[in-house]
Formats: structure tokens, C-alpha cells, sequence
């Protein structure tokens, strides 16, 4: 039966409307099951969804979602929502199909790869393209695209879990968490924040058993971010000290308007990242693209890839053209309608980062410092992990953050170990985790994927890294 026709048959009666609404609920998650996709592989199989959750009728606002149910005792196992940053980067391209999903787009963008550090398996795993106009999600008013900012952001990203657990009610009950990465720093929090204070008015159908977050090189706070970009540059010999020594002298990072003399500065840094990739400074460029990245609020990554034509890769299985297979998988006809994707055939192409957002973004906060200490006091679980070959979101920076929290220590700054060797080091505070990644860059489940798989697995079970060999 149609979802509009069980929803009539529903309001006939008040006594069966709950048993209607779970009708429809199912009747919903059935329509986003996804059988395969185009080049799936055969086995092992892979239950997943995908589809749209309206997060506003009126504004006829909806969120493009893809969802894996984990690969043993779904029932068993936590709901994990991953979020991508940006702001304007796809949860799908970048997290699902190139970092941690079970299915990863290959080369040439016409063949998936079962991926087997994928993390669900170790939680039920939901990834989310958001805020509207980025990748498949959508809005029927346009206006809606020049009031993005991150109390918007976070607000369509509550309306729909509430709605998407609606229509997968059996995860209701279920631990939560919250991952992501880059500016997903902002967006993670300040979900969590919400959740944490939407919880203490609503104990029914809304409340979401919401139990800690995990970032990724994330954006934290603009003073520390900044000045941690600056330090990585000049501590890794990227650029001289006389640089350097120009913007201790000229950047007041604790302004949002920097002085004509420190763009200057910042600019040569730029420019030298113009030549390494900024996200893994020890990994190949991508030279097929040779976007310039001199603006301080050039997205992060860099996505114009209509130029492509031809693909390189590295010995160790990292591609620094990775994004550009996610672009040409979801851009098929036969990709979008198996996906549920794209229904109202929209003639746009899809991106990876949609540029649009990023330049109409409206960047309001500061800080999410406060938010950390708020939900640590709370007894949230928070972890914050960092590739230490990032040169965009530098370890450095992060370390300023958590430090700047003022934690008691609880272990000490030490290794931790994956298959006897370093995988990079960890201290623990009363509240929090600090970890890196050693090696990796921005994307660490993508260039680290073992140690990723290690790192989710460890937070979800609150347990402490291996510290021994």
C-alpha cells in the first residue's frame, strides 16, 4: 500500500493511530532499503538505506541520509551518527563512500570496494549530508541557503534524528553517539548540545539516549586553530623563520579581522600549500587540480573536478584524487535511483563540496570550548583525535584546545600501540581523551584505517587504547 494511503487509513481512527504510525514507520524503512547498488560486490552482502527525512514541510527542507545496519548483532550494537564538515562537504562522498563506510567507491567511479576497516562493525552506522544544499539534501526555498550558520545547522540535524528514529524505531533505546570531522568540530557539539537539552524536556518519543562524541581534526576554536596552523608550518619547515617571525610579530589570532600585514603573512604559508597537500603534508598531491587555497575560508577541501582526466595513486593505497571517484559514482542515473537519491530529478550536478554553501555560510561562533565543558560536567563521553600530518586542522592547535580545558590529568601523555608498532599517543583527562594519530592526516580513517577501526572501537567501548606492545 502507497505511505499516502496507509496514512488515511491512520487518521480514521484515533484508537489505531499508534499502531498506523508504526505502520507507516515500516512501511518508510522498507521504501529506503537499498537492494545493491551498480557494482557492488556480490558478497559479503550489506544491509543498508538511504533516502530523505523532512526536517521542515513548510520550507519543504529535506536531508539526504545513507544508513548500515552493523555487520554482526545489529540489535546489539550502538547507533553512530558520522557528520562531514566544510562546511559543505558530503557525508556521503567524503565519510560513507572514501573513509569509513562498507562500501567505498573505487577507481574511475564505477566499481565499490567492500571496505574491511569499515565501522560498522562496530556500531550501527548513519552518515548524514547536511545542512541543506550540500550533496542530495535539499530545500523548496532559497532563501534558506543565505541563513546558513551553525544554530541552523544543528537544528535541522535534531528534527531529523527525532524523525528518522520515527521511522527506525527499534533504534530508539539505543546508545548514541556522535562522530565527524573538520568542521564537523562545530557541527558534533553543538548537535550533542542540543540532544543534551532537548533530553531534559522530552522523556517520550523524542528523547535520544545520547552518550558521548568523538571529533576528528576538528575546528575547535579560531585562536587555537589558527595559531596552531601557523606553529605547524613553520615546525615542519614549510616556511622560514622569517615568516614565521612576521606573524608572531602582526597576527592577533583572537581577532576574527586580521591586519593587512598578517594576511600577508599567512598568505606565503598558503602559497607553499599550494605545492604539498595541505591535509596530508606528507602524502603525493593530487595535481590534477590546482585550485588556489590562499583565502583563509577556502573550503577545505578542494572539489572543482570537472577538469579531471585522468587518475594517479600511491603505492600505499592512498589517492590524494580519492574525491573525484565519489563524484563520478553518484552522479549516475542508475546510482541515484538505486540509492533514492535525486528523486525530484534535479539537472545539477552533484559535488562533493558545493562551494556555494561555504562562500554564503554564515561563520557565527567563536568557540565550541564552552559546549566541551559543558557536556564533560554533563558525563558525556568526549574523545578528540587528531592525524598529526594535518597541516589544515594541526595537532598543534588541538592539543592548544584540550589544554586550554584545564582538565585534571588522569594517564599521563604515552604511546598507544596496533600491531606492536606506534599508532601515536594518547593522555586521558578527568572527562576527556585526547588522541593522535600517527601519520595520518585529515582524513584519518582513510589514511590510518586500522588504527581508525582501533580508535571508534576503543571510544564506543569506553575502554582505554592498548598501551602496551
Amino acid at each position: 500500500m502507497a505511505a499516502a494511503g496507509l496514512l488515511s487509513l491512520c487518521l480514521v481512527s484515533a484508537l489505531a493511530f499508534s499502531s498506523c504510525s508504526l505502520s507507516l514507520a515500516s512501511h518508510q524503512r522498507d521504501a529506503d532499503r537499498v537492494a545493491r547498488l551498480p557494482g557492488q560486490p556480490e558478497s559479503p552482502s550489506v544491509s543498508q538505506f538511504a533516502g530523505y527525512v523532512t526536517v521542515n514541510e513548510r520550507h519543504g527542507r529535506a536531508l539526504f541520509y545513507w544508513f548500515f545496519e552493523a555487520q554482526t548483532t545489529p540489535e546489539e550494537k550502538p547507533l553512530l551518527l558520522w557528520l562531514n564538515g566544510g562546511p559543505g562537504c558530503s557525508s556521503i562522498g567524503y565519510g560513507a563512500a572514501s573513509e569509513l563506510g562498507p562500501l567505498r567507491v573505487v577507481r574511475q567511479g564505477a566499481e565499490l570496494k567492500f571496505n574491511e576497516y569499515a565501522w560498522n562493525k562496530e556500531a550501527n552506522l548513519l552518515f548524514l549530508e547536511s545542512p541543506v544544499g550540500v550533496g542530495f539534501s535539499y530545500t523548496n526555498k532559497s532563501s534558506d541557503l543565505d541563513n546558513l550558520n551553525d544554530v541552523f545547522v544543528a537544528e535541522d540535524s535534531y528534527s531529523f534524528l527525532v524523525n528518522w528514529l520515527q521511522r527506525f524505531p527499534e533504534y530508539m533505546d539505543r546508545e548514541f553517539y556522535i562522530a565527524g570531522e573538520s568542521y564537523a568540530g562545530h557541527y558534533v557539539p553543538q548537535l550533542a548540545e542540543l540532544v543534551y537539552e532537548r533530553n531534559k524536556d522530552k522523556k517520550g518519543k523524542s528523547y535520544i539516549n545520547l552518550k558521548g562524541f568523538i571529533v576528528g581534526n576538528p575546528i575547535t576554536n579560531d585562536y587555537y586553530d589558527s595559531k596552531g596552523l601557523a606553529e605547524y608550518a613553520w615546525s615542519h619547515a614549510i616556511v622560514p623563520d622569517e615568516v614565521y617571525n612576521r606573524i608572531k610579530k602582526y597576527c592577533d589570532f583572537k581577532n576574527a579581522n586580521w591586519s593587512d600585514d598578517c594576511s600577508a603573512a599567512m598568505d606565503v604559508i598558503y602559497s607553499q600549500y599550494r605545492e604539498i597537500d595541505i591535509h596530508n603534508t606528507y602524502a603525493p598531491k593530487c595535481l590534477l587540480n590546482q585550485t588556489s587555497a590562499s583565502s583563509t575560508t577556502r573550503a577545505f577541501f578542494e572539489n572543482d573536478q570537472d577538469q579531471l582526466r585522468r587518475r594517479i595513486r600511491m603505492f600505499s593505497g592512498y589517492d590524494p584524487c580519492y574525491s573525484s571517484y565519489a563524484e563520478d559514482y553518484f552522479n549516475k542515473g542508475d546510482v541515484q535511483r538505486a540509492f533514492h537519491a535525486n528523486v525530484s530529478g534535479y539537472p545539477g550536478k552533484w559535488h562533493v563540496c558545493s562551494d556555494p554553501i561555504l562562500n554564503s555560510y554564515n561563520f557565527t561562533v567563536f568557540s565550541v570550548l564552552p559546549i566541551y565543558s559543558k557536556l564533560i560536567k554533563a558525563g558525556l563521553r568526549v574523545w578528540l583525535y587528531s592525524g598529526d600530518a594535518d597541516g589544515r586542522v594541526p595537532v598543534i592547535g588541538s592539543r592548544y584546545c584540550v589544554e586550554s580545558l584545564d582538565l585534571p590529568i588522569k594517564t599521563q601523555w604515552q604511546p598507544w600501540y596496533l600491531d606492536k608498532q606506534v599508532a601515536g599517543w594518547f593522555v586521558e583527562y578527568h572527562g576527556m581523551s585526547m588522541v593522535t594519530v600517527r601519520g595520518a592526516g585529515h582524513l584519518v580513517p582513510l589514511n590510518k584505517p586500522a588504527e581508525g577501526l582501533t580508535l571508534i572501537n576503543t571510544f564506543l567501548r569506553g575502554e582505554q587504547l592498548p598501551a602496551h606492545r
